[in-house]
């Protein structure tokens, strides 16, 4: 009775949410460089003060990138101007320029006790909140920076204060990160990353054709962008237009074989296509490159079953629920797979378990239905397809399990209405079920 299997949606559902986050992980949040000290220009050095005077001394440093001298030079200043902000923030820019993240940080936040309304702080201590994944922090400081200016005016870094903002916002807030990139660009030119965030906003609106739009533009700049390719792949995958997207993946794999989100989406494609060995291929790469990654492992289990190997899935299920036991879908993925085995009361233990965890999965009453069905607990079918009926439609199938529940319990007047509603809905396309359906109507004298 394998025509009442429902392949089970969890692992298509892990494809999506691990492919947007490959996806969208490319393009860190972190500023080019390290904000410039207060008073440097983007053309010319910093020498606001004299020569002669400490704090130029040590920015000149800075400006040929002799962080040692400069160092020394701030940390004697400082302790004799320990409130200094611009001082502050000159030793914060030293530990940043290196990538020591808490110390340069550390510098940032008392050059801003110091003086709240610096601009490049704000900026500086916002990139590296954001690098840390702390975004709500992040997002403050960046906003407060976009409120400020940089001294003395700097086009370029106010800039980066608002794309900075409009990155942090591209998914939760895509409406404010249009508006903050549209900033950004009224005080700089277009860059190839911003067609890149245009296109990453655009599909958080659910924009597909200004998405494809921008990533087809990035892709015109640069041909060779494993980004701008994988936007656009994700783009044709959400449109259904696998035929376009495969091709496109391919030759990205060409010149950039290791890429994971590429090798997702080609496993999503395949997938697709119905090329369920190809899918298998393409996962089994990936998985011996992480092997520890829950999304990758539960996409290849699921490859696996559809590719007729249920029996390879299995062990991969069983390592995801030792880490998350309570996974009511990732319960229900066993499950299924269990029946794709034949091992239906085992299969009934598990998508028990399920269904306890997440009542509301219709899916997963329908796989507990068919498994109770196969281990003959007839109660167990009509118990499962009463709370299925809460919340899908009935089918074919569904009315076939009806029918022969009540029929197993001798209920004839209720197994015959099931028996016609069957053969009316199937209406000869499954022809087994209702030679078998028409005999018991037959048999039970309700034909």
């Amino acid at each position: 009775m394998a025509w009442l299997l429902r392949m089970t949606a969890y692992s298509y559902l892990k494809f999506v949410v691990f492919l947007t986050i490959a996806v969208f992980a490319r393009a860190p949040l972190h500023a080019q460089s390290a904000p410039l000290p207060p008073g440097t220009t983007l053309d010319e050095p910093s020498h606001a003060q004299s020569a002669d005077d400490p704090l130029a001394q040590a920015e000149a440093a800075i400006d040929t990138r002799d962080f040692a001298r400069a160092r020394t030079l701030l940390d004697a200043y400082l302790s004799a101007h320990p409130d200094n902000a611009r001082a502050l923030f000159d030793r914060g820019y030293i530990e940043d320029a290196q990538e020591h993240d808490d110390a340069a940080a550390g510098s940032y936040q008392k050059a801003i006790a110091a003086d709240p309304k610096q601009f490049e702080s704000r900026l500086a201590l916002g990139l590296i909140l954001a690098r840390e994944g702390k975004q709500a922090e992040a997002h403050e400081q960046l906003e407060a920076a976009s409120k400020l200016e940089p001294n003395p005016p700097n086009p370029a870094a106010k800039a980066q204060a608002f794309r900075a903002l409009a990155r942090l916002d591209r998914s939760n807030n895509p409406d404010a990160a249009k508006q903050e990139l549209l900033q950004a660009l009224s005080l700089s030119p277009e860059t190839p990353a911003d067609l890149l965030l245009t296109g990453e906003i655009a599909e958080a609106e659910g924009d597909e054709v200004n998405a494809e739009t921008a990533y087809r533009r990035l892709l015109n700049q640069q041909p060779d962008s494993s980004e701008a390719t994988a936007g656009l792949a994700h783009v044709l995958i959400a449109q259904k237009k696998y035929a376009d997207a495969e091709p496109l993946i391919k030759s990205a794999l060409i010149r950039d074989p290791d890429d994971p989100a590429l090798n997702t989406q080609l496993a999503i494609v395949l997938n697709a296509e119905g090329k369920q060995n190809e899918a298998v291929s393409a996962l089994e790469k990936l998985h011996e490159r992480q092997p520890d990654n829950a999304s990758i492992n539960s996409m290849l289990a699921d490859a696996y079953t559809q590719a007729g190997a249920a029996e390879k899935a299995d062990p991969i299920y069983v390592q995801l629920l030792k880490a998350s036991p309570n996974d009511p879908a990732l319960l229900t993925a066993r499950g299924e797979n269990l029946i794709h085995q034949q091992r239906y009361v085992e299969a009934v233990t598990v998508l028990q378990k399920s269904v306890s965890l997440k009542a509301d999965d219709g899916n997963a009453w329908s796989s507990l239905a068919f498994a109770a069905s196969e281990t003959h607990q007839p109660q167990l079918v009509i118990d499962s397809l009463s709370a299925r009926s809460k919340y899908l439609e009935e089918t074919p199938a569904t009315y076939f399990l009806w029918a022969t529940a009540y029929d197993n319990l001798h209920h004839t007047k209720q197994a015959a209405d099931y028996y016609h509603k069957f053969l009316a809905a199937a209406n000869g396309r499954f022809p087994d079920q209702e030679w078998q359906a028409k005999h018991r109507l037959v048999t039970l004298g309700k034909e």
